[in-house]
């Protein structure tokens, strides 16, 4: 089964050097184990746009969708056999980037 950890970070620095080479060799055990689906970092929230084209009204709005402290810093996509696999590798993850992590499975 595949799910999503997505990173949830609240500040407005990028990752310290340690923080890149911890991620860095999760990122390699996450592929030596066959966990690795994909990986991500992202812009900052206001490099984001927001589409509404619900009953083709095509609004084209600057800035993330939703203003909050927290944001969707990058995110991981594994495989694992099971929740608790995932969520172990999800702790993981959340102690190589130094950050809050959510795990979602996917539908």
């Amino acid at each position: 089964m595949q799910y999503l950890i997505s990173v949830i970070h609240d500040e407005a620095a990028l990752a310290s050097p340690e923080e890149d080479a911890a991620i860095d060799v999760f990122n390699e055990r996450l592929q030596a184990e066959g966990n690795w689906v994909f990986a991500g970092g992202l812009a900052f929230p206001e490099a984001a746009t927001v589409i509404d084209n619900r009953g083709g009204r095509g609004l084209i709005t600057d800035g993330p969708f939703l203003e909050s402290k927290e944001y969707l810093a990058g995110f991981w996509v594994i495989e694992a056999p099971d929740l608790d696999v995932a969520l172990k590798l999800a702790a993981d993850g959340s102690k190589a980037c130094n950050r809050k992590v959510e795990v979602r499975p996917f539908q």
